[in-house]
């Protein structure tokens, strides 16, 4: 079963460039029955950016394993309003076969904070 989605336009490296992505660390978890779709309520430490709350779809993994996970996420974008929470930073991920979502993690230790080039 393939879930590639297709291919975006062409863009410029100043487009990469505008986003700021860093690695953090996830320090709690907290389930989210009001989300449409199943998600969880990260908190994750970004070092000297400080602690950042996200909704995120990362259901396949349990709360439990979440915790301590280093990660990857854009921490520029505008806050969203999810079901009457605002997600601050977006989580990084991509789907296995089984359409679940596979967080983008380093395969190293990585200072909280650093950013992703």
């Amino acid at each position: 079963m393939s879930t590639s989605a297709a291919p975006k336009p062409e863009a410029a490296y100043e487009d990469f460039a505008k986003l700021d992505i860093r690695v953090g660390r996830i320090v709690e978890v907290e389930p989210f029955p009001r989300a449409r779709n199943p998600a969880y309520k990260v908190a994750v430490d970004l070092g000297d950016l400080g602690i950042r709350w996200s909704s995120a779809q990362i259901t396949r993994y349990s709360a439990d394993e979440l915790l301590g996970t280093d990660v990857t996420c854009i921490v520029n974008f505008a806050p969203r309003n999810i079901a009457g929470f605002q997600s601050e930073i977006l989580i990084l991920g991509a789907r296995n076969a089984l359409g679940q979502v596979i967080l983008l993690t380093p395969r190293s230790e990585v200072a909280r904070g650093e950013a992703v080039f």
